[in-house]
C-alpha cells in the first residue's frame, strides 16, 4: 500500500479526517512562520516554536522561514527546479508558503548556498543526472527563489526539518 493512504483510500471510501503525519506537521510549520510569539520547547524537531528555535546555539530573533526536506516512499528526497544560471538548479530544500483543501500545500523552492573561493555561490546538488547527497556536506546556507511547486502532502512519507532562517520573504 502506498505511503499516506489508508484501506479507505483504495476502497474508494476516502475519509478526509485522516490525514497524513507529513500534512500535519507542514501545517503547523506554516502556523509557527505565521505566529513567531510562542515559547521554546524541544530544540530538535518539526513542531518547535519558536520560529528561530531551531538555530543553534540561541535562538535567532528575526528568522522568517523553516526550511525543511520532504522524503518519498523509498527514502529518497523530493526535488523541485528553480530558475538560476549556475549549477543544475535543482533542490530538496522548501518553505511552506501556504496548505489548502485536502493537504495541498504551495512550496517555494529554497537554493542551497555553499562557498566557492571565498565567494558564495549556488550549490550544485546533480551528478550524473541524479542528486548527490554528498554535496549536503558543503551546504553553508540558503537563498529565497521566485519558484513555487504546489504538491499533494500525503504523497510523502516523511519530513526533515533543517534550519531556521532569515530569507527576507517577510520584508
Amino acid at each position: 500500500m502506498g505511503c499516506g493512504r489508508n484501506d479507505d483510500d483504495v476502497l474508494g471510501t476516502t475519509d478526509t479526517s485522516s490525514r497524513g503525519c507529513v500534512c500535519d506537521v507542514v501545517r503547523a510549520i506554516k502556523d509557527i512562520q505565521d505566529n513567531a510569539e510562542n515559547e521554546c520547547e524541544c530544540p530538535t524537531n518539526c513542531f518547535q516554536e519558536p520560529l528561530g528555535s531551531l538555530v543553534s546555539p540561541a535562538r535567532r530573533t528575526n528568522a522568517d522561514t523553516r526550511v525543511f526536506v520532504l522524503k518519498t516512499a523509498d527514502g529518497s528526497p523530493f526535488h523541485a527546479f528553480f530558475k538560476g544560471r549556475e549549477g543544475a538548479c535543482v533542490s530538496i530544500f522548501f518553505r511552506v508558503e501556504d496548505v489548502f483543501d485536502n493537504c495541498c500545500a504551495t512550496l517555494r523552492v529554497i537554493k542551497p548556498i555553499t562557498k566557492e573561493n571565498g565567494q558564495m555561490a549556488s550549490l550544485n546538488m546533480v551528478k550524473n543526472c541524479c542528486i548527490d547527497l554528498s554535496s549536503f556536506c558543503d551546504l553553508c546556507g540558503f537563498e529565497s527563489t521566485n519558484d513555487c511547486i504546489t504538491v499533494d502532502l500525503n504523497c510523502f512519507c516523511a519530513i526533515q526539518c533543517i534550519a531556521d532562517v532569515d530569507l527576507g520573504i517577510c520584508d
